[in-house]
C-alpha cells in the first residue's frame, strides 16, 4: 500500500484555519442567509476497479484554486503502480493519475483531501463597456466543439441581445432567455452532454446542468462575451433549497453522482461574474414553483453575481486531450473521473459498476 500526503496553501493551527492571503472573501446580502462564513469540507473518494489482465488507468479531477475557494491538503494511498498529480494539460486543469499495471490482484485508492470556500459575488455596478479583454480571457471567446461559435449560434444570440446596449445588458438578456425556454429534464443521464448546437437548432430545451450552462456559455461566446463552464461537485447543506444539496444533522453528505455544472461570463470592470442558470431550473422544477413565484425569482437574482459555496470546483475544461492521452479523446469534460481498463473506457455516470463513490463532511 502506497501513501502520498500533500498540503495546500492554506495549512491548520491550533484548530483555526489561516487562510492564504490570496483569497478575497466578498460581502453581499440575499434573502437566503447565506453569510461570508468560510466553510470548510472533507471529501473522501473510493475506488475499487475489477482486476483484469489489462492495464487500468485513471484520471480524476481534483479542486482548483483560486481567489475564492482553495484545497487545504490531499492525501491519497492504494495498491498503484504510478500515480501523480499533474496539471500538464490544456485549461491548467489539476487531475490525480493513478495506473495498474497488467495482472494488478487488486486495484484499490482511497483519496482524501480538505477544501475552504466561501460564498462568492461579485459587484455588477462595477461593470464597464470595453470589450478589450486581457490575452488569457480572449481564450474563453473561441469555440470547441460543445460550445461553438458559428453563423447559426451568433444569429441566435444577436436575436437575444437585440435591445441590449452593453456586455452585462446582453448576458442579463441571455440568462433570461436560457432561464425562460430551457428546463431540467430528470431523463437525462447524468449532467447532460452540453451540445449546445443539437439544443437550439433542435429546439431541445430540456437538460441537466451541463446541458444549460453550455447553451449560455455558447450563446455568451457568440455575443463577443467570454465565458466558461465551471465542473464540480456538491459537497454540503444548501441554504437555497435541498435542490441544491443537502447533508445529515452532523454535515455529512453522501455526494455520489452530485457533479453539478455551473457557469462564468468576463465583463471589464469586474472580472468574472459567476453565475448558475442550472440551478434556477433545478429549484423550479423540484419544488413545483413558476418563474413568477418569488422563490424564483430570488433564486434567479441571486445565481445572476452569486454562487452558495457548498460546491466544490475542479475547472473549466471543455473538448480537450488528457495527458497522458487516453483512448478516448477529445474529451468532453472531465468533472467526473475517467477510467479505461486496456482501451475500453468506464462508464463515468454508473459509479457502480465504475465502483466509486463520494463522501463529503463540513468541517464546522
Amino acid at each position: 500500500m502506497q501513501r502520498r500526503d500533500f498540503l495546500g496553501a492554506s495549512v491548520l493551527v491550533g484548530g483555526t484555519f489561516l487562510i492564504s492571503p490570496s483569497i478575497v472573501f466578498a460581502s453581499s446580502k440575499n434573502p437566503f442567509g447565506i453569510d461570508d462564513k468560510p466553510r470548510i469540507f472533507s471529501v473522501q473518494n473510493n475506488y475499487n476497479i475489477a482486476p483484469s489482465d489489462e492495464i487500468a488507468q485513471l484520471w480524476i479531477p481534483l479542486p482548483m484554486d483560486t481567489d475564492y475557494h482553495k484545497m487545504l491538503k490531499l492525501s491519497y494511498e492504494g495498491d498503484f503502480d504510478e500515480a501523480y498529480v499533474s496539471q500538464d494539460n490544456p485549461y491548467n486543469t489539476r487531475l490525480l493519475y493513478v495506473k495498474w499495471e497488467k495482472g494488478s490482484k487488486t486495484r484499490e485508492l482511497f483519496i482524501s483531501y480538505d477544501v475552504i470556500m466561501q460564498q462568492r459575488s461579485v459587484n455588477l455596478s462595477n461593470a464597464k463597456s470595453s470589450t478589450v479583454y486581457p490575452e488569457d480571457v480572449k481564450e474563453f471567446l473561441k469555440g470547441t466543439p460543445h460550445t461553438p461559435v458559428s453563423d447559426f449560434l451568433n444569429k441566435f444570440a444577436s436575436d437575444i441581445t437585440k435591445n441590449s446596449k452593453t456586455p452585462l445588458q446582453k448576458a442579463e438578456a441571455i440568462y433570461d432567455w436560457v432561464i425562460k425556454n430551457m428546463y431540467r429534464d430528470e431523463s437525462v443521464k447524468g449532467c447532460g452532454l452540453g451540445d449546445a448546437t443539437r439544443i437550439l437548432e433542435e429546439k431541445a430545451f430540456g437538460g441537466k446542468c451541463t446541458d444549460i450552462s453550455s447553451v449560455f456559455v455558447a450563446l455568451l461566446r457568440n455575443a463577443g462575451i467570454p465565458a466558461r463552464e465551471v465542473f464540480g461537485i456538491r459537497a454540503g447543506k444548501s441554504l437555497i433549497s435541498k435542490a441544491c444539496g443537502s447533508a445529515d444533522e452532523s454535515g455529512v453528505a453522501n455526494n455520489t453522482g452530485w457533479q453539478h455544472c455551473r457557469a462564468e461570463f468576463y465583463i471589464n470592470g469586474i472580472g468574472w461574474v459567476p453565475t448558475d442558470p442550472a440551478d434556477v431550473t433545478k429549484v423550479r422544477l423540484q419544488e413545483k414553483l413558476t418563474d413568477n413565484d418569488k422563490k424564483v425569482q430570488d433564486v434567479k437574482k441571486y445565481f445572476f453575481g452569486n454562487w452558495e459555496m457548498n460546491w466544490v470546483a475542479f475547472n473549466y475544461a471543455r473538448d480537450f486531450i488528457l495527458n497522458p492521452k487516453p483512448s478516448q479523446y477529445p474529451l468532453n469534460m472531465l468533472g467526473y473521473p475517467y477510467g479505461e481498463i486496456g482501451e475500453d473506457v468506464l462508464d463515468y455516470y454508473e459509479p457502480k459498476s465504475f465502483a466509486y463513490s463520494y463522501k463529503s463532511t463540513e468541517i464546522k
